[in-house]
């Protein structure tokens, strides 16, 4: 019998740092977006959406993802995605997000920069004054394009600075490894951006190894492959480098076969600086409370595990400082009291 309730996952207090904002477009905002800007769909009910939604690899999930994304036209569009993530975040008291979003899927169906960051960045103050959520915005590149593509997404970030917090690196890694992208991120860390990387969920434990040494990240988005190389374990235990792991992502897209195969308890155990997020929760089944139920019902997760994967997000968040010690109070408030 678990230690753990529902009750008591979903009111722990939850910090999310790998979340594609496109990644949360539920069936039912799709239908209301297609609608409102006259875009025919290849669906005809939201059955047959979420039937599409089993995939066997990354690829199967980046097609359906993109063609979801182009319901997304006007500010009000993305503000209107983002809020209704957030509502799900206050449901599930996650208080403090960084959530990812794909300039280049938008620029490319020429829907303006400004559109996209305006629309969710309004959304995410709006957050912070009336939900009390507090959040960092990090722009990611699409590594299966060029690195001129990253390079005028960057320049074109040049205005919003203040809203935009960092860098990313994600969509299909195989073949694309870090080093196509030196130029960019050494450009975007000139300009004072955070800088972070997906590797090492299909790709190899090497892309690691090219994210730490070539790309100079803070942090390593996925990261669960670093598993199969023992030197890099020891250096990222040593370095305390986060690992932003996400559960049900990883065993949708067929990295795991199952939860119960799934390391990432195996690795906080050993000392990795592992957390727990939700990726892309309306494909792959969950946000980010399922996600912490899931580690329950198949690997037997503890309140103490629970506990040390959420300190762990508050170390490698980019909060404030002060800001990190609100959120430290606020988790052992919880732990003491429940």
């Amino acid at each position: 019998m678990s230690e753990i309730s529902h009750k008591w996952l979903n009111g722990l207090p939850k910090i999310e740092l790998h979340l594609h904002i496109e990644g949360t477009l539920e069936p039912e905002l799709l239908f209301k977006l297609a609608k409102r800007n006259s875009i025919q769909l290849p669906f005809n009910s939201i059955d047959e959406v979420k039937k599409a939604y089993k995939f066997s690899n990354l690829q199967d999930f980046l097609d359906i993802y993109y063609q979801g994304a182009k319901v997304l036209l006007h500010k009000q569009d993305f503000y209107d995605l983002t809020w209704a993530y957030l509502l799900k975040c206050k449901e599930q008291n996650v208080v403090h997000v960084e959530p990812f979003f794909d300039p280049q899927t938008h620029t490319s169906r020429g829907v303006p920069f400004e559109t996209v960051v305006n629309g969710i960045s309004e959304a995410l103050s709006d957050a912070k004054e009336k939900l009390g959520i507090t959040s960092r915005l990090i722009m990611c590149f699409l590594r299966h394009l060029n690195e001129e593509s990253a390079i005028e997404a960057l320049k074109s970030s040049e205005q919003f600075t203040d809203v935009i917090y960092g860098v990313g690196l994600d969509s299909a890694e195989m073949g694309n490894p870090p080093e196509k992208f030196q130029n960019v991120f050494n450009m975007a860390k000139n300009m004072g951006y955070k800088l972070v990387a997906h590797a090492g969920e299909e790709g190899p434990a090497s892309y690691i190894w090219s994210c730490l040494d070539i790309l100079n990240v803070q942090r390593i988005d996925h990261g669960i492959r670093a598993i199969d190389d023992p030197d890099l374990m020891l250096r990222l235990i040593e370095t305390q480098m986060p690992l932003t792991v996400c559960p049900l992502s990883n065993v949708k897209l067929r990295v795991f076969d199952s939860m119960k195969n799934h390391t990432i308890l195996d690795m906080l155990d050993l000392g990795l600086c592992v957390t727990v997020n939700s990726d892309d929760p309306s494909y792959f089944g969950g946000y980010m409370t399922e996600n912490f139920l899931a580690l329950d019902d198949s690997l037997g997760l503890s309140k103490d595990q629970a506990s040390r994967l959420i300190k762990n997000s508050i170390d490698a968040s980019f909060a404030e400082e002060g800001r990190k010690q609100e959120l430290f109070n606020l988790l052992n408030s919880y732990i003491t009291n429940q």
